[in-house]
């Protein structure tokens, strides 16, 4: 029977369904998680659940993400019930649902930016995908196939990421460089920034951008200090490959996680199955019999 790992709302680019294969080259019990570029902080919300490091740093640059991860950890009801407010009043207004989302989303535009309403935002429009304009306003469209997460399914998953991560946490937004500057060893960095095509030059749907140079100098940074890492970064889509490898000087491992379909190919009827690259450090690397385990860690296989 598989472990309930609870998540607050769809997110496009989530990690969720492959925690399990990236929590496989961490080790069973370290220090600190750090995620730079967190999203909805899938992979903190895993480690959590299984109890495997002593606390957390959960960053991300778009304010907006964290604050409702911040609100759903430190005041979980407050989040809960302003959400419920602002998703059953779809219903009676005089324009209907999708009228509904597009005067919140104005709204949020022009200022109110509680962790509700982002929160709600996130729940109803299409794919779960952040996206802002050239203006940086928020422009994802309304998903018209349903009508965002039930309170009802909202509720139980709020509270379980409270209770794993309360008191455990320090949430930020930052670049991800100043995030990478507290790292020291004994912690465990887990990173996966925006995917290569869109992130060397700014993407208006993306909230900034990320040159591949100052990453891969990122990382050097982080072996020359002894901090142990894990990227997500490029992959395939079938036969399409996507971005540049981390070079070999980086003494990485490179993995290949199934992804499962693509949700994108899905939507146009397609069946295409996605392979993503996870990038290793030197120091959580298995040895060629895949038993011995580089020091001072110990591992988990089995999940």
């Amino acid at each position: 029977m598989k472990s309930f790992v609870p998540h607050i709302v769809q997110y496009q680019g989530s990690k969720r369904k492959l925690a399990t294969q990236i929590l496989r080259h961490m080790p069973v019990r370290f220090e600190r998680l750090i995620e730079p570029f967190s999203g909805m902080a899938a992979i903190s919300i895993a480690v959590a659940c299984k109890n495997m490091a002593n606390s957390f740093i959960i960053n991300d640059i778009n304010s907006d993400i964290i604050s409702i991860l911040q609100t759903a950890v430190e005041a979980p009801q407050l989040l809960i019930d302003s959400y419920t407010e602002l998703w059953n009043e779809q219903f009676s207004y005089v324009g209907g649902t999708e009228s509904h989302y597009y005067k919140v989303r104005n709204d949020f535009n022009k200022g109110n930016k509680k962790p509700s309403t982002m929160l709600y935002l996130l729940a109803r429009c299409v794919k779960g995908s952040v996206r802002y304009n050239s203006e940086g306003d928020f422009n994802q469209s309304p998903d018209r196939r349903r009508n965002g997460t039930s309170p009802s399914s909202l509720a139980p998953n709020v509270e379980a990421i409270s209770n794993i991560l309360k008191n455990k946490v320090t949430f930020y937004s930052k670049d991800f460089r100043d995030i990478l500057e507290m790292a020291v060893p004994g912690d465990v960095v887990y990173m996966d920034p925006p995917y290569q095509g869109v992130s060397n030059v700014r993407d208006h749907r993306y909230i900034a951008g990320l040159s591949f140079e100052e990453f891969v100098e990122a990382l050097e940074s982080l072996n020359r200090r002894n901090v142990d890492f894990l990227v997500s970064y490029d992959g395939n889509l079938g036969e399409k490959k996507y971005g540049r490898d981390l070079p070999e000087s980086l003494c990485l491992t490179r993995f290949e996680l199934n992804g499962g379909l693509s949700t994108q190919a899905l939507y146009l009827g397609q069946k295409i199955e996605t392979i993503e690259s996870l990038y290793v450090s030197h120091g959580l690397v298995l040895h060629e019999d895949s038993k011995v385990i580089v020091a001072p860690y110990q591992y988990l296989f089995d999940f």
